[in-house]
C-alpha cells in the first residue's frame, strides 16, 4: 500500500475515516494544519478524522537508479540541472530588486529636491512679508495700543525703521516684583536644607545610569537643558532645531518641540505651570502650553529681537520673564499675553548678550556677553548697576547661588565666582572652553562642564571650594554643553555635542544605601 500523496510506501500510515485513503502522517497532518481538506476528494478533513494503522516494520527498497553508477550520475545531472535553474531564477529576482530599489532611490532623491525648493520658496515668502510689515504706513497711537494686546510679539511697528512700542514695567507690577523679593528674602533667612539632599559621599560615587539618543542625528547636539523638580521632567534644546521634553523615571520622551527653524539656544520651565520656553537662533522666542497628555503647542511667538536669541530667564513670580540677544538688548516679557514690556539696550557701549539669569529673589538680572563682561541689572529701573570684569572670552553661562550671595560665570577661560556683597572675584577654576555653570537648587554643589563635568562643593568666600568628582564627557565629542542637577541632587543630567541626554547617579542598591545611611543622619 502507498500513501496516496507521495506514492511511496508510507513510514507511519493512517487512514481516512470519511474517504478510506492511506496516508503518510506527517504529510496529511501538515496538508490538514494548511487547508483542512481531504487533498484528493475535497472534502472537510480534520487530525480526529485520520486513524494510524498498526504494520510491521517497513524497509523501503533503494530506487533502481541509485544502484548503479550510471544512475548516480543522472541523478547528481537532474540535480545539476535543478541548481542552475534556481540560481537563474534567483538572478532574475536581483535584477528585477535592483531596478525597483534604483526607482525608489531616484523617487526619494526627486522628493527632497522638491521639499528643498519648496522650502526656500517659503523662506522668501517669509523674508517679503517681514519687508512688508516694516512698511506698514503709521497709524493713530490709540490702534496701536488696542493691537499690542493681541499681537504676540507685543508691539507694532510704526513705519520704515521704526522701534517697536513697548508699554514700559508698569507700577504695579514693580510693586509685585517688590513684595515677591520680600517675600523671598524672608523665606531664604528660615531656609534649611533637605535632609534627602545627596550627600557628599552619594556624589562621589556617580557613575552613568543612562544615555537617551533625544535628537536626530544628521544634527547631533544639545545646547541647553532645564529641570522641573516637582515632576522629574527634562527639557533639552537641541542643534536639529527641536525642543524635547524626557520623563525621567519612565525614561519617555512625552513631546518633541517643533517650529524654530535654527538650533534651539535656550529652554525654560515656568515653575510648575504647564508652560515652557525656547529661544533660538532664528531670532525668535516661542511659549509652549501643555494641551494634555503631554502634547505641547506653541501659543507665542516672540519676534522682538533682530539677531540670535541667546537665552530665556523666568523670574521667581513666573508671571514675567527675560530674553537675551545678539542685538545688544535683552526683553522683558509678560507671560500671559506675550508682550514685550521693556527692551533693554546700554547706550555707554555696544556688548552682545549671550547669557542672563535671574537672581533668585527676582530684582536684579545677571547678563554675560560676548565682549567677556557681566553686567548686573536693576529690574525695576532697568539700569546698569555693575559690571564684571575678568573674563577673556565670550560668556557661556552665568548662575546665582540660592544663597543670594554667590555669582558663578563661565567663560572660553574658565569659571569665576563673584561676591555680590563686595562685587569682586573671589574664586576661579581654570577650565578651557567652560560651556555650562550650575548651582544646585539648594546652594551646596556647583556642576561645570567643560571637555568634562566636574562636581565641587559650594564653601565660604575664604574656604576652598572642593573638588567632590570628574565625571568623563562620554560622548566622543569631548565638549559637554550643558549640567544640571536633579531634585536634591539625587543625579546629574549632561548634555553634549552628540544627541544623548546622559544621567549619572548611584546605581539602584547604592542609592537604597545612601537613603539609609541619610535617613540614619537624620
Amino acid at each position: 500500500m502507498n500513501c496516496t500523496i507521495s506514492g511511496e510506501i508510507p513510514e507511519e500510515p493512517v487512514v481516512s475515516t470519511k474517504s478510506g485513503l492511506l496516508f503518510e502522517r506527517r504529510l496529511i497532518e501538515r496538508h490538514i494544519s494548511d487547508y483542512g481538506k481531504c487533498p484528493v476528494t475535497g472534502e472537510p478533513l480534520s487530525i480526529d478524522d485520520i486513524v494510524p494503522i498498526k504494520t510491521g516494520k517497513i524497509i523501503k527498497p533503494k530506487p533502481l537508479h541509485t544502484a548503479s553508477i550510471p544512475g548516480l550520475l543522472g541523478t547528481f545531472q537532474n540535480e545539476w540541472d535543478g541548481l542552475m535553474l534556481s540560481n537563474f531564477a534567483l538572478e532574475q529576482q536581483l535584477h528585477t530588486a535592483r531596478q525597483e530599489l534604483s526607482h525608489a532611490l531616484y523617487q526619494h532623491d526627486s522628493a527632497c529636491r522638491v521639499i528643498a525648493r519648496l522650502k526656500k520658496e517659503r523662506d522668501e515668502a517669509r523674508q517679503l512679508l517681514a519687508e512688508v510689515e516694516r512698511h506698514i504706513p503709521a497709524v493713530p497711537e490709540a490702534v496701536i495700543t488696542s493691537a499690542a494686546m493681541s499681537n504676540a510679539a507685543g508691539a507694532e511697528e510704526m513705519g520704515p525703521g521704526a522701534k517697536k512700542l513697548c508699554p514700559g514695567i508698569s507700577a504695579e507690577i514693580i510693586t509685585e516684583l517688590t513684595d515677591c523679593n520680600a517675600a523671598l528674602s524672608q523665606k531664604r533667612k528660615k531656609r534649611q536644607i533637605s535632609q534627602t539632599l545627596a550627600s557628599i559621599d552619594a556624589l562621589e560615587r556617580f557613575t552613568q545610569l543612562s544615555s537617551h539618543p533625544l535628537h536626530k542625528t544628521n544634527k547631533p547636539g544639545i545646547c541647553s537643558m532645564d529641570i522641573l523638580h516637582s515632576k522629574d521632567v527634562i527639557a533639552t534644546g537641541g542643534v536639529d532645531s527641536t525642543a524635547v521634553i524626557f520623563d525621567r523615571p519612565s525614561g519617555q520622551i512625552l513631546s518633541t518641540l517643533t517650529g524654530h527653524s535654527k538650533k534651539v539656544t535656550s529652554v525654560k520651565f515656568v515653575g510648575d505651570t504647564d508652560l515652557v520656553l525656547t529661544a533660538s537662533a532664528d531670532k525668535t522666542v516661542r511659549i509652549w502650553r501643555d494641551s494634555g497628555a503631554g502634547n505641547y503647542a506653541c501659543g507665542y511667538t516672540l519676534n522682538d529681537h533682530s539677531a540670535e536669541v541667546r537665552a530665556v530667564t523666568v523670574h521667581a513670580t513666573n508671571k514675567y520673564f527675560v530674553s537675551a540677544s545678539l542685538d545688544s538688548t535683552w526683553c522683558f516679557y509678560d507671560l500671559s499675553s506675550g508682550i514685550c514690556l521693556a527692551k533693554v539696550s546700554d547706550d555707554s557701549e555696544k556688548v552682545d548678550y549671550t547669557a542672563a539669569a535671574f537672581h533668585p529673589d527676582g530684582l536684579i538680572l545677571g547678563t554675560g556677553t560676548s565682549q567677556a563682561v557681566v553686567k548686573i541689572w536693576d529690574v525695576k529701573s532697568q539700569a546698569n548697576v555693575a559690571k564684571f570684569d575678568g573674563h577673556t572670552g565670550e560668556i557661556t553661562s552665568i548662575s546665582f547661588s540660592e544663597n543670594g550671595y554667590f555669582l558663578a560665570t563661565a567663560a572660553e577661560d574658565g569659571v569665576r565666582l563673584w561676591d555680590l556683597r563686595k562685587l569682586r572675584n573671589f574664586k576661579s577654576f581654570l577650565s578651557a572652553d567652560a560651556n555650562s555653570v550650575e548651582f544646585d537648587p539648594s546652594g551646596s554643589y556647583l556642576g561645570i562642564a567643560a571637555s568634562d563635568i566636574r562636581l565641587y562643593q559650594t564653601a565660604s568666600v575664604k574656604a576652598e571650594w572642593n573638588l567632590i568628582k570628574t565625571l568623563p564627557d562620554l560622548s566622543g565629542t569631548g565638549k559637554a554643553t550643558c549640567v544640571k542637577f536633579g531634585p536634591d541632587a539625587q543625579y546629574v543630567a549632561v548634555g553634549s555635542m552628540d544627541r544623548n541626554l546622559r544621567i549619572f547617579g548611584l546605581p539602584g542598591d547604592e542609592k537604597a544605601d545612601a537613603e539609609d545611611d541619610s535617613a540614619q543622619d537624620s
